[in-house]
């Protein structure tokens, strides 16, 4: 499981910052970011960016993109951010069955949208991002 796909809804705050966790952890994989509703062309939201920042990350390359066919097809692995999204992305690519996972679903929970909210609302959803690819990391490893 090399090729793995992040997907929100604008793809500004919680994939992007999911795609540079996963990078950081998991070096000899491809991982890319994607929305349900992308913002297309824009950078990653100022807080994301801080908050990547304040862990190392550094996501100031990253420009939003829609999710499409192709991508879902080279993605080996989805990872979403809420069950809502999995359910949209299925209906939307029926291809997606058996490879589009919620992030936190070893935890049991969604990753709550931090957009047009407080630094706070960013680090919450930070944390649990971490959390979800510290769950996800070894079962990625285990599967190649």
């Amino acid at each position: 499981m090399k090729r793995i796909l992040t997907l929100c809804i604008g793809n500004i705050c919680r994939s992007p910052l999911a795609q540079a966790l996963l990078a950081r952890d998991l070096p000899h994989h491809t991982v890319w970011s994607a929305g349900l509703g992308a913002m297309v062309g824009l950078g990653a939201d100022p807080l994301s960016i801080r908050v990547a920042a304040e862990h190392g990350l550094d996501i100031t390359p990253h420009r939003a993109q829609q999710v499409t066919r192709w991508l879902c097809q080279q993605a080996e692995l989805i990872l979403v951010m809420e069950q809502a999204h999995k359910i949209k992305l299925e209906k939307l690519f029926p291809t997606v069955r058996g490879k589009a996972f919620i992030l936190g679903q070893k935890g049991n929970f969604d990753i709550v949208d931090p957009y047009q909210q407080s630094l706070e609302a960013f680090e919450t959803a930070y944390a649990a991002l971490a959390q979800g690819v510290a769950d996800w990391v070894p079962r990625i490893r285990q599967l190649g």
